[in-house]
Parts: C-alpha cells; structure tokens; sequence
C-alpha cells in the first residue's frame, strides 16, 4: 500500500513540473502579440488624424469635429496634432505647443455625449499653460458677438499677474456729511424778525364781551294797514357772567298790539347753557304789567337753540313761553331758519284776552341770504293760532283764531 500512495506522488509532481515549463515557453509569444496590437492601433489612429486634416473636416458639425478632437487625444502623439478647428480657434498656422497641456481629464469620446464633448474637453485644457503665443488663430471676418458698449474687460491688461488682494473693490466714496454751504447762525436780529413781540396779548377767559342780534325786522301786509314786527336779544359780560336784553312785539296800523322788554342776569351753568333771571315789562296788550322771570337759554343736541323762560306776575298771574330755533345751510349763504314759539297761561285775563292753558301756538320759515354773516333779508312765511280760553275770547270780540302772513324783512347781528 505504501508503494502505491509514493507512485501517485511522484505522478502529481510530474505533472505540476510540465504545466510550469509549458508557462515559461508560451510568455514570449504573448508580448510579441501585446506590441503587434499596439502598432495597428498606432496606424489607426494616424490614418483617422490624417483624415480629419482634410478640407472635407471643416464642413463637418461642431460636434463631430469635438468628437474627433476627443478621440484623437487619447495618445500623446495625437494630442500634439490636434484640430484646433474642432475648438472653435480655426486651423493653427504653425505646430502648437501642446506639451503643457493637462489631457488628463479627457474622458473616452464614447463616454461622454456628443454635445458636451467640444466643451467638456476644452474646458479640461489647462490654458494657464498653453503657449498661446505659438497659436496662429485665424481672425474671423466678422464678429462673432457685438462689442458691448460698458465693456469693462482690458485685453492689454495681465489679470493673471495682477494682485487683487491688494485691491479694495468694495469701498465707495464716502458722502460728504458737512453742507456745501455752512448754515449761518441765527443772529439777535433773525429771531426778532421771525417772533415779533405780541403788544397787549391777554387771557380772554375775564374779557369783557358784548352781542347784539336782531333776529326779525319783518313787515306785512295786515287787515287793515301794515304790520310791523320786531324780535331780539342782547348781551354783554363774560363767558360765565352775562347781563342779557330782550324785546319783542307788534305794532299794527301804527297801533302797538303787543310788546315787551326783559332784563335777565345769566350765569353758566354747563357747556353751552345758561340760567337766566331778571324782569319783565309788558306794554301792551291791556296797559303795563311786570312779572319776575327764571329761564334757561342753550344749545340743546343737534344745534336746536332752546329758550324756555316762566314768569310770576302780579295778582299771582303766571305764564311760560317756549322757543325752540333751528337754522338749516341749504349753501354757504342760503339758510333756512325754522321757528316754533309756544305761550301757556296760568289763569284767565279777559281785559288782556288770555284764557288759562295753551295760549297761542307761532311757527315760522324764514329763508335769508347772507350778504355777510352779519347782514341778511330773508322772506318767510307765519302761522299763529289761538287754543283753549284764548280762542274763546277772540271769537267773542270778532278777532281771527288763525292767522297765516307773509312777511319780508332783515336780520343783522354786531
């Protein structure tokens, strides 16, 4: 059994011996083969460039001639004899200097696609390198571009020996911050001429004031004659303290049908009213009569003015009126003037023709131009009518318990 297991042994290691010796006689066949390979390459490619240098290349596209480019720069010897035709410079006139050229970064024109090729592979050249000098590139009969008028670029300029650190391009120039022309200091002068000196200025809260209005000079056509009517108020003191006047009346056929004259101290009591009180003397009708009067005079909301006064008269007669005005802008000097006026009796005078109650009952539109705020006619038109005991008595003596008029008059105030 041992002389078997040595025979196979010795088989195993004769055999190992021949497969090494068949190695070591085939290895110089395989490099004669390897540089036989080489050199139809070489042809080739030598063929292929000499074909690209005919005329019939420059009619071929940009991108078969970048993809020609690209193929023939793959060896160092094709690289040298580029087309610069395929780089857009045209044909050289003289042999260019490729030997700084960095064609590392070529890829295989099977690699890369055909319309980024051109660029891809002149964008690898290391131009800093390039002996540009040596390139005869042909100027082009016409711009391929427009020349831009704001052209900052310098071609004499060497921007690649320029140092730009040193530059500052990001200053500007600093505005001025003082004024072309200084401001002149104000002088003694300059101030009294721009604030002259206020001669008898005063606080008008104690100011003494006065006012005068008359609100209705009116006339109209009466039965029998001219009617004559006459209504206004007057005041002076201050804005918490006033003396007021008031008069009003009628006078028919140069008759005086009625008429009246009140004297009243008013003090404010809040925004835009006063509590009036005084006197009253009544003419006509039925010979004198005085009364004590209390009212309150304002401006109530809305621009209603409101007078509402009550009187205490001899032999314990009383009464109250109620007068109520508001004036309506139709334009800046066209006003409408809205009246209603309201008389109430305590008890029956039948020498005056008063009956207790509601007494009479006036309203009035009176439409005036103003000339000037303090000066205005004006037309209107009045109605009065008699109610109650008052009514009554006027009927008994043939007088009229309604009476509407016409009237035309003036209004002036200073």
């Amino acid at each position: 059994m041992h002389a078997s297991t040595a025979r196979a042994s010795a088989a195993r290691l004769h055999g190992g011996l021949l497969a090494t010796a068949t190695a070591l006689a085939l290895l110089p066949c395989a490099a004669l083969a390897q540089q036989h390979d080489h050199a139809g390459a070489h042809a080739a490619e030598t063929a292929t460039h000499s074909h690209a240098r005919e005329p019939a290349a420059a009619a071929l596209p940009a991108s078969a001639r970048a993809e020609q480019a690209a193929g023939q720069a793959s060896t160092p010897e094709a690289a040298a004899q580029m087309d610069h035709a395929a780089m857009g410079h045209g044909v050289p006139a003289t042999p260019v200097d490729h030997s700084g050229m960095d064609h590392a970064t070529h890829a295989p024109a099977d690699a890369v696609p055909a319309n980024d090729r051109a660029a891809g592979d002149h964008a690898a050249m290391d131009h800093a390198t390039m002996d540009h000098a040596a390139m005869g590139h042909a100027a082009p009969s016409t711009p391929a571009v427009p020349p831009q008028p704001q052209s900052t670029e310098h071609p004499g300029m060497d921007h690649a020996g320029m140092d730009h650190s040193g530059m500052d391009h990001g200053a500007r120039a600093a505005a001025p911050t003082a004024p072309i022309e200084p401001i002149p200091t104000p002088t003694d002068a300059d101030r009294a001429a721009a604030f002259p000196p206020v001669q008898g200025h005063r606080v008008h809260d104690n100011g003494i004031h006065s006012y005068v209005l008359l609100d209705q000079l009116e006339a109209w056509d009466a039965d029998p004659g001219t009617g004559l009517g006459w209504a206004g108020q007057a005041w002076i003191g201050t804005d918490l303290d006033r003396v007021w006047l008031r008069s009003e009346g009628e006078r028919v056929d140069g008759h005086t049908e009625a008429a009246s004259v009140e004297v009243l101290y008013g003090r404010s009591v809040a925004r835009w009213w006063d509590v009036v009180a005084g006197i009253r003397h009544n003419v006509q009708p039925g010979g004198s009569q005085d009364f004590a009067a209390i009212g309150l005079i304002g401006l109530a909301p809305y621009k209603f003015e409101v007078a509402a006064t009550a009187y205490i008269g001899q032999s314990g007669q009383t009464a109250a009126t109620v007068e109520v005005e508001y004036e309506t802008l139709l334009t800046n000097r066209l006003v409408l003037q809205s009246t209603l006026e309201a008389t109430v009796h305590g008890r029956d005078d039948a020498r005056r023709g008063i009956g207790s109650g509601l007494g009479t009952v006036e309203a009035g539109l009176r439409l005036r131009y103003e000339f000037t705020r303090r000066f205005a006619p004006y037309i209107g038109v009045v109605h009065e009518r008699a109610f109650g005991g008052t009514a009554d008595l006027r009927r008994g003596d043939n007088g009229d318990v309604e009476d509407t008029r016409v009237v035309a008059g003036l209004r002036f105030w200073f």
